[in-house]
């Protein structure tokens, strides 16, 4: 197919499988909100484009139909990754509402596998990829939270503090993964090395934001320094990000 047009398009059908998608909605998410002129016999060059390649691969004989007043992707929910890893997270989240954590860890490695690579939402013009991009990127760094909390309940905690020093490196500012680390770090018993990232996240925000760290940032480190992990595991359990389904 070769263009990054097509692209947009295809990325924007499966966002919306099984919901028609109007050219004009189309056209935004391909143009932004200065279509050219012939917008739309682009849009019915770049479906013909999919239709081809998509046909080889599906299962039924035509993916992409024409619905008035545009198009619609008809894809299995089996046929779809999005799909697998969305299913796979919430088998995770009830597999340890039930204290199953070893299984929650294999269940969400499982689900981290499908994960590629972020879709940089920023280098879109329309709404719909954008609010994707951000909606799965939360939910990704949900199950990144969600397996290393996981292997912290299965005595697995050195792999935590692994996954969490990562995420950290992507999202410097998020001050409950700090949080998070810390009670990782204390349960390996490095105490020292969790009062240190401490001083490191307050560092980092005064730099950054000109503030003090927050309220729960603050109790991590009062609950450290009393040397009670037990309150401190209770509490962190209740602040565990929880992102709602995709809206379409």
């Amino acid at each position: 197919m070769g263009t990054h047009k097509v692209e947009v398009l295809l990325r924007t059908l499966l966002i919306r499988n099984g919901h028609i998608l109007s050219l004009d909605q189309l056209a935004t998410e391909l143009w932004g909100d200065r279509p050219p002129i012939r917008a739309r016999a682009s849009i019915h060059v770049y479906v013909s484009q999919l239709r081809k390649v998509l046909n080889r691969f599906s299962r039924n004989n035509c993916v992409i139909t024409t619905r008035a007043p545009g198009y619609m992707l008809e894809l299995g929910s089996d046929e779809l990754d999005l799909e697998l890893f969305v299913a796979l997270a919430e088998k995770a989240r009830l597999q340890r509402s039930v204290h199953r954590h070893d299984l929650a860890v294999e269940t969400l490695t499982e689900a981290l596998r499908y994960w590629r690579e972020p879709v940089q939402a920023s280098s879109y013009k329309g709404p719909i990829i954008r609010e994707f991009a951000n909606w799965a990127e939360e939910l990704r760094v949900e199950c990144t939270e969600m397996l290393a909390r996981s292997l912290l309940a299965s005595d697995q905690s050195s792999q935590a503090v692994r996954i969490l020093y990562g995420l950290i490196a992507e999202f410097p500012l998020r001050e409950k993964l700090y949080a998070f680390l810390m009670e990782a770090l204390s349960q390996s018993g490095r105490r020292a090395d969790a009062l240190e990232v401490y001083q490191t996240a307050r560092r980092q925000i005064r730099e950054e934001l000109g503030l003090e760290p927050c309220r729960f940032l603050r109790e991590t480190q009062e609950i450290i320094l009393r040397g009670n992990l037990d309150e401190l595991s209770f509490r962190h359990a209740r602040h565990e990000q929880r992102v709602q389904p995709y809206a379409v």
